[in-house]
């Protein structure tokens, strides 16, 4: 188990409002497909003792469009979801790439409300965020990211109360 310092919030790069889950696999066991093909792998001792039939999966958290919460890491496990910032990290991927459901969003909010309880010390921020930044001024901006992800600016979320700009929702699409 690790110090948590960093929860870093993430998006599937899939279709916005899409579930990725259907009647045989959730979410969180496609992403985890995903990860295993990318050659991801779990220690024997946290996967035996948590989330034992997800083998691979980078995230600690993963939010379906219809606003499930799966768990796939178990906190304090180190994550392989923003590398470089594994260790002590917690890590929540949301489905969809820069639009998500409104059941995403309140699901998003709850947990973060939790997460931040618990680890009060812990720099909250999306995945673009953790990008190099070039030009040495401090701050990341959009000409340094290496990624989207999460496709939202996760500072102004947090300044308007956890709610969601209206371009940032989307419709669920079954």
């Amino acid at each position: 188990m690790s110090y948590i310092n960093r929860i870093v919030i993430h998006c599937a790069a899939t279709t916005n409002g899409r579930r990725l889950a259907n009647a045989r696999e959730t979410a969180a066991a496609v992403i985890d497909r995903w990860h295993k093909d990318r050659g991801f792998r779990r220690s024997t001792p946290f996967v035996n003792e948590f989330s034992p039939g997800l083998r691979h999966i980078g995230y600690h958290f993963v939010i379906d469009t219809n606003g499930t919460v799966e768990k796939g890491r178990a906190i304090g496990e180190t994550g392989a979801h923003a590398k470089g910032y594994n260790t002590g990290s917690i890590g929540i991927c949301l489905v969809g790439t820069d639009k998500f459901t409104q059941a995403q969003w309140e699901a998003l909010a709850l947990l973060y409300a939790d997460l931040v309880e618990k680890y009060p010390r812990a720099v909250v921020c999306g995945h673009r965020d953790l990008s190099p930044d070039l030009n040495g001024d401090g701050k990341i901006t959009s000409n340094e990211w290496t990624k989207i992800c999460p496709g939202f600016d996760v500072d102004s979320w947090e300044t308007q109360l956890l709610s969601p700009r209206d371009e940032w929702i989307c419709e669920e699409h079954l």
